[in-house]
């Protein structure tokens, strides 16, 4: 997808780090919580991005949003990454993994990894995933903070599309956006949800 992301997969074949693994999301949930100062607009203009302006059930994206009911939220984030599950009233449906602390979207990821609908990881691969089945099963409770109406009038530019060998990478990059809120208050609302 970037350079970035680039960089970062790059020293983890250095390290033998095997892809899609326990040991690597572990592996990369530590390189890139110590990132500070991301540049959001240079990580969406980088080459090769590669920008779409409609989403793919099953597939993930980042982009910048400025919720259309802001003056309401108690907070929101304007940079989220998400999992396309569907499409809705003028948008679509998604899981924001931003709106979960760094271990728990970890156990998350593990859980969706389950849930694809090949092994090949490249532009094949998506997750399967729907609302009633993430409701259904208690290991996909980790959904339930996550869950968001984005309307397509509310996004900035394109949709940023992350291929799923960078799915790890993206998860868990320090490029949440809180708008009005802060990130602690944001964990401890969505493991209220979590568990009601």
């Amino acid at each position: 997808m970037s350079n970035l992301f680039q960089t970062v997969e790059l020293e983890a074949f250095r390290a033998g780090i095997t892809p899609r693994t326990k040991e690597s999301r572990d592996w990369f949930r530590k390189k890139v919580q110590n990132m500070r100062n991301l540049n959001r607009r240079a990580l969406m203009n980088e080459d090769p991005v590669e920008k779409r302006s409609k989403h793919a059930s099953g597939s993930m994206f980042m982009f910048f949003y400025d919720a259309k009911n802001r003056d309401t939220l108690p907070y929101w984030d304007s940079f989220p990454l998400v999992i396309a599950i569907g499409p809705a009233a003028k948008g679509f449906y998604g899981m924001n993994l931003h709106y979960l602390p760094i271990p728990l979207r970890a156990k998350f990821l593990d859980n969706l990894m389950d849930i694809t609908n090949n092994k090949k990881y490249n532009e094949s691969t998506r997750f399967e995933v729907s609302y009633q089945f993430l409701n259904r099963a208690a290991k996909f409770k980790y959904f339930k903070p996550c869950f968001k109406h984005y309307l397509t009038s509310q996004i900035e530019g394109k949709l940023a599309y992350i291929a799923p060998p960078e799915w790890e990478i993206a998860t868990f990059l320090p490029a949440a956006q809180w708008q009005k809120g802060k990130m602690g208050q944001v964990y401890k609302d969505s493991r209220r949800i979590m568990n009601a």
